[in-house]
């Protein structure tokens, strides 16, 4: 069985950074969920993060970067950096399967398993089965309106949900710094 779940999108403008989740979960062809929360704060909100994938994957990875973030006393660069190094060389991380978007109010980072720590050229990105949706949908929105970041991403998911079928309206939305 198949299980889609997930749109993700980060928008970064005039300071801030916010990102933004749907709440549906489908198995096979069913909407099992529709009111899950895929995007959470960290380090006392100064960073906020979401996943594509599997959830119980996500949530382990999530407490090993807020490990990672203590450590490195905030720095998200240098913790998600060493978050892609445990998920490449644990074996037991090594098998986890998601995606995760992090970000804080200057830096937005893509970590996947496959050892990849992206950093996006633009002010926009998305992840998971509507997250080309949601990106399109914010890129237009940054270059032609006035919207803040906080505005783009829940306008951004809200578009992805008329056009991909795996993507719901029941949005949950952080930014950073927090208002």
């Amino acid at each position: 069985m198949t299980i889609r779940a997930t749109t993700i999108v980060a928008v970064q403008r005039d300071g801030k950074t916010a990102m933004a989740g749907d709440g549906q979960v489908t198995l096979e062809d069913t909407i099992v969920k529709a009111s899950a929360e895929k995007v959470r704060t960290m380090r006392d909100g100064s960073v906020v993060a979401g996943y594509a994938g599997a959830a119980a994957d996500a949530l382990t990875l999530f407490q090993r970067l807020e490990d990672s973030l203590d450590e490195y006393s905030g720095n998200l660069p240098r913790a998600a950096m060493e978050l892609v190094k445990q998920w490449r060389t644990d074996k037991v991380l090594r098998r986890l399967e998601a995606l995760l978007l992090v970000a804080d109010e200057s830096n937005t980072l893509l970590i996947s398993g496959t050892g990849d720590l992206i950093v996006p050229d633009d002010a926009v990105v998305g992840i998971g089965s509507g997250g080309s949706f949601a990106a399109a949908a914010g890129k237009a929105l940054l270059r032609n309106t006035e919207m803040s970041a906080r505005e783009i991403a829940e306008a951004s998911l809200r578009i992805a949900a008329e056009i991909c079928v795996y993507t719901n309206e029941h949005i949950t939305v952080y930014e950073v710094p927090a208002e």
